[in-house]
Protein backbone atom coordinates (compact mmCIF):
# COMPACT_ATOMS: atom_id res chain seq x y z
CA UNK A 1 0.00 0.00 0.00
CA UNK A 2 2.60 2.13 0.94
CA UNK A 3 4.34 1.67 -2.24
CA UNK A 4 1.27 2.28 -4.07
CA UNK A 5 0.90 6.03 -2.50
CA UNK A 6 4.45 6.54 -2.79
CA UNK A 7 4.69 5.79 -6.29
CA UNK A 8 1.49 8.17 -6.89
CA UNK A 9 3.36 10.75 -4.70
CA UNK A 10 6.40 10.53 -6.69
CA UNK A 11 4.74 10.59 -10.00
CA UNK A 12 2.83 14.09 -8.97
CA UNK A 13 6.09 15.63 -7.58
CA UNK A 14 7.65 14.77 -10.98
CA UNK A 15 4.52 16.56 -13.00
CA UNK A 16 4.76 19.62 -10.79
CA UNK A 17 8.04 19.99 -11.25
CA UNK A 18 7.77 19.34 -15.05
CA UNK A 19 4.96 22.00 -15.40
CA UNK A 20 6.94 24.64 -13.04
CA UNK A 21 10.31 23.88 -15.46
CA UNK A 22 7.64 24.76 -18.46
CA UNK A 23 6.40 27.52 -16.92
CA UNK A 24 9.69 29.20 -15.78
CA UNK A 25 10.45 28.36 -19.63
CA UNK A 26 8.16 29.85 -20.59
CA UNK A 27 8.31 33.34 -18.91
CA UNK A 28 12.02 33.40 -19.72
CA UNK A 29 11.73 32.96 -23.62
CA UNK A 30 8.43 35.84 -23.38
CA UNK A 31 11.62 38.14 -21.34
CA UNK A 32 13.91 37.41 -24.11
CA UNK A 33 11.37 37.97 -27.12
CA UNK A 34 11.10 41.34 -25.11
CA UNK A 35 14.25 42.18 -24.44
CA UNK A 36 15.22 41.45 -28.12
CA UNK A 37 12.14 44.16 -29.79
CA UNK A 38 13.94 46.57 -26.91
CA UNK A 39 17.56 45.88 -28.58
CA UNK A 40 15.94 46.22 -31.84
CA UNK A 41 14.17 49.38 -31.22
CA UNK A 42 17.11 51.08 -29.58
CA UNK A 43 19.36 49.73 -32.53
CA UNK A 44 16.59 51.65 -35.18
CA UNK A 45 17.07 54.86 -33.26
CA UNK A 46 20.38 54.83 -33.77
CA UNK A 47 20.48 53.81 -37.26
CA UNK A 48 18.32 57.09 -37.40
CA UNK A 49 20.13 59.15 -35.95
CA UNK A 50 23.09 57.73 -37.42
CA UNK A 51 21.39 58.65 -41.12
CA UNK A 52 21.12 62.08 -40.30
CA UNK A 53 24.48 62.56 -39.23
CA UNK A 54 25.66 61.44 -42.68
CA UNK A 55 23.03 63.09 -44.46
CA UNK A 56 24.27 66.63 -42.56
CA UNK A 57 27.63 66.13 -42.49
CA UNK A 58 27.55 65.98 -46.70
CA UNK A 59 25.31 68.94 -46.83
CA UNK A 60 26.94 70.86 -44.69
CA UNK A 61 30.47 69.69 -46.25
CA UNK A 62 31.23 73.60 -46.73
CA UNK A 63 30.18 74.87 -43.52
CA UNK A 64 32.16 72.28 -41.62
CA UNK A 65 35.11 72.71 -43.65
CA UNK A 66 34.89 76.40 -42.78
CA UNK A 67 34.69 75.93 -39.35
CA UNK A 68 31.18 77.28 -38.81
CA UNK A 69 29.44 74.14 -37.95
CA UNK A 70 30.20 70.81 -36.03
CA UNK A 71 28.22 67.87 -35.83
CA UNK A 72 28.70 65.33 -33.36
CA UNK A 73 26.45 62.46 -31.92
CA UNK A 74 26.81 63.10 -28.10
CA UNK A 75 24.99 61.41 -25.48
CA UNK A 76 22.22 63.78 -25.44
CA UNK A 77 21.95 63.57 -28.94
CA UNK A 78 22.81 64.80 -32.39
CA UNK A 79 24.17 68.06 -31.73
CA UNK A 80 24.85 70.56 -34.79
CA UNK A 81 26.48 73.64 -33.44
CA UNK A 82 26.90 76.54 -35.59
CA UNK A 83 29.03 79.43 -34.29
CA UNK A 84 26.68 82.48 -33.57
CA UNK A 85 28.46 84.70 -35.77
CA UNK A 86 27.31 82.67 -39.12
CA UNK A 87 23.79 83.16 -37.58
CA UNK A 88 23.73 86.34 -36.14
CA UNK A 89 25.39 89.97 -35.79
CA UNK A 90 27.68 91.00 -32.51
CA UNK A 91 24.72 91.20 -30.14
CA UNK A 92 22.10 90.53 -32.01
CA UNK A 93 19.49 87.68 -31.74
CA UNK A 94 17.79 88.84 -35.55
CA UNK A 95 18.72 85.70 -37.96
CA UNK A 96 21.31 86.69 -40.85
CA UNK A 97 19.99 86.31 -44.18
CA UNK A 98 22.80 84.49 -45.16
CA UNK A 99 22.14 81.92 -42.78
CA UNK A 100 19.22 80.80 -43.89
CA UNK A 101 20.55 78.31 -46.45
CA UNK A 102 22.49 76.38 -43.71
CA UNK A 103 19.39 76.52 -41.39
CA UNK A 104 16.92 75.10 -44.26
CA UNK A 105 19.68 72.17 -44.73
CA UNK A 106 19.05 70.85 -41.22
CA UNK A 107 15.30 71.96 -41.47
CA UNK A 108 14.70 68.99 -44.32
CA UNK A 109 16.80 66.59 -42.04
CA UNK A 110 14.36 67.02 -39.59
CA UNK A 111 11.34 67.15 -41.55
CA UNK A 112 12.02 64.08 -43.92
CA UNK A 113 14.74 61.80 -42.19
CA UNK A 114 13.88 61.91 -38.30
CA UNK A 115 10.37 63.44 -38.26
CA UNK A 116 9.19 61.66 -34.98
CA UNK A 117 12.27 62.88 -33.24
CA UNK A 118 12.04 65.93 -30.48
CA UNK A 119 14.48 69.20 -31.47
CA UNK A 120 16.04 71.10 -28.44
CA UNK A 121 17.74 74.19 -29.16
CA UNK A 122 20.08 75.83 -26.87
CA UNK A 123 22.08 79.28 -27.36
CA UNK A 124 25.09 79.99 -25.53
CA UNK A 125 27.62 83.07 -25.13
CA UNK A 126 31.17 83.74 -23.83
CA UNK A 127 31.37 85.21 -20.68
CA UNK A 128 32.15 88.60 -21.91
CA UNK A 129 29.72 91.29 -20.32
CA UNK A 130 26.43 92.80 -21.94
CA UNK A 131 27.37 96.50 -21.90
CA UNK A 132 25.78 98.41 -25.37
CA UNK A 133 23.83 95.84 -26.88
CA UNK A 134 20.17 96.51 -24.75
CA UNK A 135 20.17 92.80 -23.84
CA UNK A 136 19.96 92.52 -19.61
CA UNK A 137 22.62 89.71 -18.95
CA UNK A 138 24.22 86.77 -21.44
CA UNK A 139 21.03 84.90 -20.35
CA UNK A 140 18.84 86.79 -22.59
CA UNK A 141 21.17 87.10 -25.58
CA UNK A 142 21.37 83.60 -25.39
CA UNK A 143 17.73 82.53 -25.12
CA UNK A 144 16.49 85.16 -27.85
CA UNK A 145 18.78 83.67 -30.22
CA UNK A 146 17.96 80.33 -29.52
CA UNK A 147 14.03 81.42 -30.05
CA UNK A 148 15.03 82.96 -33.07
CA UNK A 149 16.36 79.55 -34.22
CA UNK A 150 13.16 77.70 -32.82
CA UNK A 151 10.47 80.30 -35.05
CA UNK A 152 12.50 79.99 -37.98
CA UNK A 153 12.36 76.52 -37.93
CA UNK A 154 8.72 76.19 -37.02
CA UNK A 155 7.06 79.24 -38.93
CA UNK A 156 8.86 79.68 -41.87
CA UNK A 157 10.29 75.42 -42.32
CA UNK A 158 7.37 73.97 -41.00
CA UNK A 159 8.53 71.97 -38.09
CA UNK A 160 5.98 70.43 -35.41
CA UNK A 161 5.78 72.73 -32.84
CA UNK A 162 5.25 70.19 -30.35
CA UNK A 163 8.64 68.75 -31.49
CA UNK A 164 10.64 71.61 -30.55
CA UNK A 165 11.39 73.68 -26.92
CA UNK A 166 14.24 76.38 -26.45
CA UNK A 167 16.94 77.43 -23.59
CA UNK A 168 19.65 80.00 -23.08
CA UNK A 169 22.56 78.89 -21.05
CA UNK A 170 24.16 82.07 -21.61
CA UNK A 171 28.37 81.84 -20.39
CA UNK A 172 27.45 79.09 -18.12
CA UNK A 173 28.25 76.09 -20.62
CA UNK A 174 31.90 76.99 -21.95
CA UNK A 175 33.08 74.35 -24.33
CA UNK A 176 36.70 76.18 -24.61
CA UNK A 177 38.40 78.44 -22.84
CA UNK A 178 37.53 82.13 -22.56
CA UNK A 179 40.42 83.12 -22.14
CA UNK A 180 41.13 82.84 -25.77
CA UNK A 181 40.16 84.97 -28.70
CA UNK A 182 39.13 81.68 -30.45
CA UNK A 183 37.85 80.04 -27.23
CA UNK A 184 35.09 83.19 -27.32
CA UNK A 185 34.36 82.42 -30.44
CA UNK A 186 33.71 78.76 -29.77
CA UNK A 187 31.60 79.51 -27.32
CA UNK A 188 28.89 81.62 -28.70
CA UNK A 189 27.15 79.43 -30.25
CA UNK A 190 23.85 77.80 -30.90
CA UNK A 191 23.25 73.90 -31.20
CA UNK A 192 20.52 72.03 -32.65
CA UNK A 193 20.14 68.96 -30.69
CA UNK A 194 18.02 65.87 -32.20
CA UNK A 195 16.94 63.77 -28.94
CA UNK A 196 16.73 59.83 -28.79
CA UNK A 197 13.44 58.79 -27.80
CA UNK A 198 15.10 57.09 -24.60
CA UNK A 199 16.00 60.80 -23.51
CA UNK A 200 14.26 61.47 -20.05
CA UNK A 201 11.56 64.80 -20.56
CA UNK A 202 13.37 65.86 -17.09
CA UNK A 203 16.55 66.52 -19.64
CA UNK A 204 14.62 68.10 -22.68
CA UNK A 205 10.91 68.26 -22.87
CA UNK A 206 9.22 68.99 -25.98
CA UNK A 207 7.13 72.03 -26.13
CA UNK A 208 5.42 74.80 -28.01
CA UNK A 209 5.45 78.87 -27.20
CA UNK A 210 5.45 77.85 -23.87
CA UNK A 211 8.23 75.51 -22.82
CA UNK A 212 10.56 73.72 -20.08
CA UNK A 213 12.97 75.81 -21.29
CA UNK A 214 11.49 78.98 -20.91
CA UNK A 215 10.63 78.56 -17.72
CA UNK A 216 14.01 77.71 -17.36
CA UNK A 217 15.25 80.70 -18.51
CA UNK A 218 12.51 82.85 -16.56
CA UNK A 219 14.08 81.27 -13.25
CA UNK A 220 17.67 82.20 -13.66
CA UNK A 221 16.22 85.77 -14.77
CA UNK A 222 14.90 85.95 -11.46
CA UNK A 223 18.44 84.61 -10.10
CA UNK A 224 19.67 87.89 -11.47
CA UNK A 225 17.30 90.01 -9.45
Amino acid sequence: MFKGVNKFLIIGIISLVSFSLVGCTVIFQRGRRSDVEKIQELTSRVNELDQAQKLLEERLKQEIADKQVKIQMLEKGLVITFVSEVLFDSGKAKIKSGAYESLDKVATVLKETVPDLDVGIEGHTDNVPIKVSGWKSNWELSSARAMSVLHYLVDKKGIAPHRVAAIGYGEYRPVASNETKDGRRQNRRVEIVILPKTTKAKDMAPAGTGTQYETEGAATEENLK
